[in-house]
């Protein structure tokens, strides 16, 4: 397949892409590159993706550019990745949000009806069910009542598609993505920040005193749940999965188990709840293990080991000389 993957210098659509090309597809990689963290790791990630890779530099929320770029490369499907991440920093800075995932998402759904593909899989995000407190969080939840514009934003997105699914016939596919950790992680989250930190011997910030639970995945689990869902087209035009470990930890076994794979005790920062954030996300993920099979295989001690040797590693570009 001719496979458009937006946010393709991303964490996700980097690691998707890399497995789709693995597989033999033909992938066209986008991604505007912004600086909302360092673009060095962006420019790291897409080094390691072959030369037949094709990489656009381009805004999802270009009007024209977009649609000349569906016309020109006609895709049978599309991974769409490219949004503004993060909770805390949509509080300070609504309009990123705005740009990427409303007015983007508008295009790419555009781009996609009048240029048909067979199947377009996006990113929504544990964010939408907000204060939810019945656990694990299922799909037939609510999620009326998102705590972020981000969280508000990704629920857009899931009534947008559903509503030209319903209009235009258009298959799609949203993906509720929780915590993803690994190697080539986002260095604005957690589990980067903290390695960085302890690593450092700088101070960690611990958010509601630690008293938090968090469905972390590994990027390779996340990676089987996005081939698997691209390949199987809903027959009921629109579905939205929930994709994630199903095995919630205590944010301070997280930071234990980050110490054991580091070898490093961490400083440790008690602090308040941050706006915007929650106290627990706890994915359901039995609707995609029926659908797609899916069962994520990575113990997040497996896990943080892989991502702590990865961040001391020369592969890493954000590596300091002086922790080497």
């Amino acid at each position: 397949m001719k496979i458009l993957v937006t946010g393709a210098a991303g964490f996700i659509g980097f690691s998707v892409s890399k497995r789709l090309i693995e597989r033999g597809d033909e992938v066209v990689g986008l991604d505007n590159m912004n600086d909302y963290y360092d673009v060095r790791l962006k420019q790291a990630r897409l080094a390691q993706l072959p030369s037949h890779f094709n990489f656009v530099k381009a805004d999802v929320a270009d009007r024209k550019a977009l649609p000349e770029l569906f016309a020109r490369e006609r895709f049978d499907a599309v991974v769409h990745l490219a949004a503004q991440a993060g909770v805390r920093y949509s509080i300070d800075n609504p309009e990123a949000y705005i740009d990427s995932n409303l007015v983007g998402f508008a295009n790419m759904l555009e781009c996609c009806r009048h240029y048909p593909v067979r199947h377009l899989v996006y990113a929504s995000s544990s964010s939408v069910y907000g204060g939810n407190e019945k656990v694990p969080f299922e799909e037939t939840d609510n999620v009326d009542n998102p705590k972020s514009l981000y969280a508000a934003t990704k629920k857009a997105n899931e009534l947008m598609a559903s509503c030209y699914s319903s209009l235009y016939g258009m298959k799609a596919t949203g993906l509720r993505f929780f915590t993803v950790y690994g190697p080539w992680g986002r260095p604005d989250m957690a589990p980067m920040l903290f390695t960085k930190a302890i690593l450092e011997g700088k101070p960690i910030k611990v958010f509601n005193n630690g008293n938090m639970r968090r469905d972390f995945t590994y990027i390779d689990d996340i990676v089987e749940g996005v081939v698997r869902t691209l390949d199987r087209i809903p027959i009921s035009g629109h579905e939205i999965y929930n994709i994630g470990c199903s095995r919630p930890v205590m944010l301070m076994d997280f930071i234990s188990a980050l110490e054991t794979a580091l070898g490093r005790e961490a400083v440790k920062e008690f602090l308040p709840m941050q706006a915007g954030d929650v106290q627990q996300t706890y994915a359901s993920t039995a609707k995609l293990e029926r659908d797609m099979g899916y069962r994520p295989a990575v113990q997040l001690e497996d896990g943080l080991r892989k991502m702590a040797e990865w961040y001391m590693s020369e592969s890493n570009p954000l590596n300091q000389t002086a922790i080497r």
